[in-house]
C-alpha cells in the first residue's frame, strides 16, 4: 500500500503540474512520434521494474510528445476539455475498476448510468423511456443506433436479422446527407449495409440536406425497409439539417430516422440555441459524444434509442454463467460485454454543472466562435466561409496555397492548434470551440497568432 500511495502521489503531482501549466504552455508537442518512441524503446526486459520507476520513465519519455489538448487554445477538432468533477470521477472509475456490463456485477456503475441517462434525456428533451448506451465514442454510438434501426426495419419486414443475418434479407435502403460525417459510413460498413449503397441527398451551401431532393428520393424508394440519417452539427459549418421537417417527411414513408449529433445535439440544452434542433425529439435514435460538448474524458459516446426494445434486441445477449434477471443489463445497450464504467464521469459532469451550467457552457462556446469569426473577418483578404451558427468557424486566407501555409505555420508556432481542411473544394482553416477552459483571452491570443503568422506568410 505504501508503494501504491507513492506512485499515486507522483501521478497527482504530475497531473496538477500539467494542468497548472496549461495557460502558458505551447499547445503543440515538443517532439514527434519518433522522439517519443526512441525515448521509450528498449529491449523487453527479462525482469520488471519498480512501478514508480516505470512511471518516471513514462513521464520522461512521453510528456514531450503530449499535445496540450486540454488547453483553452486547442481548436483543432471537436474535442472538449475535462471538467474537474469529471476528471476526478474518471480517476475513481479506474481505481474502482468495475466491470460495468451487468447490473449484478456493479450496482454502482449501473446505478450511476441509470441516473445519468435520466438526466441526459431530460436535458436534451428526448423521450424519457429511451434506452441509453454508454459507448466508446460517436462512431460506435452511430453503429449502435443504426444496429437498432436495422433490427426494427427488418423486423417490420418479417426478417430476424440477429438470427438469420443479412443473406437473403429484404434490402435495407439508407438515405444520408451529402455532408454526413464519415463515421456514419463506417457504421454502415460494419453493419453490412455498405457505405457506398446509401442514397445521397445533396446539401446546400452550409451542408444541410435539401428537403426538396429528400422528398423526391423518398417518393422513388417505395415500400422498403428504410433508414434516414440526419445531422445535428456539420463538422465544418456547424449547420443543422432541417430536422423537424425531415423527420416528419421520413416518417410518412415508415422510415427509421437517426440523428448524428456528436457535438450539436447539445444545442438542445440551451434555450438560445434549441431552435437548431427543433423536432429532434421525434426522431428514433440519436448519437452523441459526451467528450465533446459535455467535456468529460475520452471513451464516452452516447447511443440513445427511443424504442428501447430495438436496442436490446440488437445488442443484448443471455448466457447461463451470467447473473441476469428480467431487467436489461447495461451490455444490452452497447456492443461490448465487459467495459469501463463510463457513467461515473457523465454523472459527475452533469451534477457539477446542472441544467444552467450546461446551457451556459454551450452558449459560451458559441460566443467564442462568433468572436473568432468577427476577429478574422477584420483582416484584409480573409474570409469566413460559413455562417457561424454554433461552434464551428471555417476561414480562407485568399488562395488555397496561402490558407494551407497559414495552417502549417500555426501548428508549428504552437500558440494554438487549429486544423487545415478542405470544404466545398477550397482549402480552409477549421476552428472548433468546445473546451470549458477557453476564455476570451485565449481567443484574442490565438487571433494575435493568426495575424502574426499571416503577416509572415504574406511577407515571405
Amino acid at each position: 500500500m505504501n508503494d501504491e500511495r507513492k506512485i499515486l502521489e507522483r501521478v497527482l503531482e504530475e497531473a496538477t503540474g500539467f494542468l497548472n501549466d496549461l495557460p502558458g504552455r505551447r499547445v503543440a508537442a515538443r517532439t514527434d512520434v519518433e522522439g517519443v518512441a526512441t525515448a521509450l524503446r528498449r529491449p523487453l526486459p527479462e525482469e520488471g521494474a519498480e512501478p514508480l520507476e516505470v512511471i518516471e520513465e513514462l513521464i520522461a519519455g512521453a510528456e514531450p510528445g503530449v499535445v496540450a489538448m486540454p488547453s483553452g487554445r486547442f481548436f483543432g477538432w471537436v474535442i472538449g476539455g475535462v471538467l474537474p468533477a469529471a476528471l476526478a470521477a474518471d480517476w475513481l472509475t479506474s481505481t474502482w475498476d468495475q466491470n460495468a456490463g451487468l447490473l449484478a456485477s456493479s450496482p454502482a456503475a449501473a446505478g450511476a448510468e441509470w441516473v445519468a441517462s435520466e438526466w441526459l434525456l431530460d436535458l436534451l428533451g428526448l423521450p424519457g423511456n429511451s434506452a441509453v448506451g454508454f459507448v466508446t465514442g460517436a462512431m460506435i454510438a452511430n453503429f449502435t443506433c443504426l444496429a437498432a434501426a436495422r433490427h426494427d426495419v427488418l423486423r417490420r419486414a418479417g426478417w430476424d436479422v440477429e438470427g438469420d443475418g443479412l443473406h437473403g434479407a429484404p434490402p435495407v435502403t439508407v438515405i444520408v446527407g451529402e455532408e454526413r460525417h464519415e463515421t456514419v459510413d463506417v457504421a454502415l460498413r460494419f453493419l453490412g449495409l455498405g457505405e457506398q449503397r446509401s442514397l445521397m441527398v445533396p446539401a446546400d451551401d452550409q451542408g444541410r440536406i435539401r428537403l426538396d431532393t429528400l422528398t423526391d428520393i423518398l417518393a422513388q424508394v417505395g415500400n422498403t425497409p428504410l433508414i434516414v440519417c440526419l445531422q445535428a452539427g456539420n463538422v465544418h459549418s456547424g449547420a443543422f439539417d432541417p430536422i423537424a421537417e425531415a423527420v416528419d417527411l421520413a416518417h410518412q414513408y415508415g422510415a427509421w430516422v437517426h440523428v448524428d449529433g456528436a457535438f450539436g445535439l447539445w444545442a438542445a440544452a440551451s434555450a438560445q440555441y434549441r431552435h437548431l434542433v427543433a423536432g429532434v425529439e421525434r426522431a428514433d435514435s440519436w448519437a452523441s459524444d459526451a467528450h465533446k460538448t459535455l467535456n468529460v474524458p475520452y471513451d464516452s459516446g452516447l447511443a440513445i434509442v427511443a424504442k428501447a426494445e430495438a436496442m436490446y434486441a440488437a445488442m443484448g445477449v443471455h448466457a447461463a454463467y451470467l447473473i441476469q434477471d428480467e431487467r436489461p443489463d447495461p451490455f444490452s445497450t452497447v456492443p461490448e460485454f465487459s467495459r469501463r464504467a463510463r457513467g461515473f464521469p457523465v454523472w459527475a459532469a452533469l451534477r457539477s454543472l446542472g441544467r444552467q451550467g450546461v446551457a451556459e457552457m454551450v452558449e459560451r462556446f458559441c460566443r467564442h466562435a462568433h468572436r473568432f469569426a468577427a476577429g478574422l473577418a477584420e483582416l484584409d483578404g480573409v474570409r469566413v466561409v460559413n455562417d457561424v451558427v454554433f461552434t464551428q468557424v471555417c476561414v480562407s486566407f485568399g488562395t488555397d496555397e496561402a490558407t494551407r501555409e497559414v495552417a502549417t505555420r500555426l501548428l508549428r508556432d504552437g500558440t494554438a492548434w487549429m486544423t487545415p481542411s478542405t470544404w466545398h473544394g477550397q482549402a480552409v482553416l477549421r476552428i472548433s470551440v468546445s473546451n470549458w477552459r477557453t476564455t476570451e483571452e485565449d481567443v484574442d491570443r490565438t487571433l494575435a497568432a493568426v495575424r502574426r503568422v499571416l503577416a509572415e506568410v504574406r511577407a515571405g
